[in-house]
């Protein structure tokens, strides 16, 4: 079930009345200071340079150094942070500090990135049975380069130096196993302690999602779980053979529930009504009880298993916000889970309000599109919040859950948004401005240390002054609450 938008109506008087809400959130408070709604707020704590010259190009609307999607960019464990990035030189770097406040030490792995692609980000990941940093990177359709530590780095952190010595060859498969051609690898963690892996093969609208686990100290390929089959016909009556499903995230809760929201996009846009739009549509739901190995609806119906018969278009019971291609609905927002193990998602699109037929995707997303915040109750329906407070990008946001379950969405360059629990979250304000940071784009997120100490890190990189000038990448902590 499906409750409609709080926010949302028809019209161009509330159209207006959004546009003016924007326009009176949209001024910045001072930079550093906090701006209070209820009980929700933030506070940039500190705000440290990692590099003054970082490699700088815009590629699909976004930068290689920080794409939202990366899972993770940044992250802590054990007291220490790291950090990855690619240097002006295409050098990928490791580096780490540690917390709160230690400086930052580097590491430059003996490899360049290999293409201008956004695509080709560094994800990181913690095998907590050995204490190995792994890092995936530079990877758009194409064998993965891996790098794996020396056991212990970083559960011990305290006990090894940061050298080049502390980390292994550069390997185009994971540890020996072959995973062929893919993309978007996401580190993640089980309830049992093994390492995971999520990525996608084959391409954009043909594709399907695998799992790969890393536990006594090797990588095991679990196999696919999502198949691109089946026939979907557009509004325009159109069919589509092939597909791929996009992840807003996949994580565990507490409970150890595994989960995955994501959308559809479609190999065939002549589901479009106009070649200018995106042929991504409806936001589904599915979660694992066995760490990935069988793959329920949001009813609790098996709809698939790893290695086996596969989560598919035709699955029953999968979508649990209907929309169709022709919105500009953009793939792989976020998702986030809050203190009780209740699963949020952030979508964005143009609502039907301004247009039925989005026919430029960037302007439309620019002029038109909003962010909504979808969340299920424990009885499994979901709701839906319009957050009034636009973006003016194409680009993605990422949501953070504090320790009391108020909410903040951090808006690309920067701007952070937020709720209450108690509002239900629908009192939504701004709390951080777009232009304190100088960001360009999409940012990440550092979620891991907000359990520990009220705290979350933003990766992000500066505004360049040319196409190709490299520009400083940095990490801003803030306080929330």
């Amino acid at each position: 079930m499906i409750l409609k938008a709080r926010v949302a109506s028809r019209g161009f008087l509330v159209a207006m009345a959004l546009t003016a809400i924007v326009a009176t959130l949209a001024t910045a408070t001072p930079a550093g200071r906090a701006h209070a709604a209820g009980s929700v707020a933030v506070t940039r704590t500190a705000d440290t340079q990692l590099d003054p010259t970082a490699l700088y190009f815009v590629s699909y609307d976004g930068l290689v150094n920080n794409d939202s999607f990366q899972q993770s960019g940044i992250l802590s464990y054990a007291g220490y942070q790291y950090a990855a990035w690619y240097t002006a030189d295409r050098n990928a770097v490791i580096a780490r500090r540690r917390l709160p406040s230690g400086s930052w030490a580097t590491v430059k792995l003996p490899h360049q990135l290999s293409t201008n692609d956004s695509h080709n980000v560094i994800s990181l990941g913690v095998s907590p049975a050995d204490g190995r940093l792994h890092i995936a990177m530079d990877t758009h359709d194409n064998p993965v380069y891996y790098v794996a530590s020396i056991a212990g780095l970083v559960s011990q952190p305290a006990s090894h130096p940061w050298t080049g010595a502390d980390f292994g060859a550069v390997q185009r498969t994971l540890g020996g196993v072959d995973l062929g051609s893919i993309t978007y690898p996401q580190f993640l963690v089980t309830p049992t302690g093994a390492l995971q892996l999520s990525y996608r093969t084959g391409a954009s609208g043909n594709g399907t999602n695998e799992l790969a686990e890393y536990a006594g100290g090797r990588w095991t390929k679990l196999g696919r779980w999502q198949s691109a089959t089946g026939n979907y016909t557009g509004p325009n009556g159109v069919v589509s053979t092939t597909r791929n499903m996009y992840l807003h995230g996949i994580d565990y809760t507490p409970s150890g529930r595994l989960y995955a929201t994501f959308t559809w996009r479609e190999g065939n846009t002549g589901v479009l009504c106009a070649s200018g739009g995106l042929s991504n549509h409806d936001t589904g739901y599915v979660y694992s009880d066995d760490q990935g190995r069988t793959w329920h609806n949001n009813a609790g119906t098996v709809v698939g298993s790893t290695g086996g018969s596969a989560v598919s278009l035709d699955s029953p019971g999968l979508v649990v916000d209907p929309l169709g291609p022709d919105h500009g609905l953009m793939n792989q927002e976020s998702q986030a889970v809050d203190s009780a193990g209740a699963v949020h998602a952030l979508i964005s699109y143009v609502p039907g309000r301004f247009t039925q037929c989005v026919t430029d995707y960037q302007a439309d997303r620019q002029r038109y599109g909003h962010t909504f915040l979808l969340s299920r109750a424990g009885n499994g329906t979901w709701s839906k919040v319009e957050i009034p407070v636009q973006s003016g990008s194409t680009q993605r946001s990422k949501l953070v859950f504090d320790r009391h379950d108020n909410a903040y969405v951090i808006m690309p360059f920067g701007r952070i948004v937020a709720a209450t629990r108690a509002s239900g979250w629908t009192d939504w304000t701004q709390v951080f401005g777009a232009d304190q940071l100088g960001a360009f784009g999409e940012v990440d997120v550092d979620t891991s240390r907000v359990r520990d100490e009220g705290v979350f890190s933003v990766l992000y990189q500066r505004k360049s002054t040319g196409p190709t000038t490299p520009s400083p990448i940095r990490v801003a902590d803030f306080r929330l609450g």
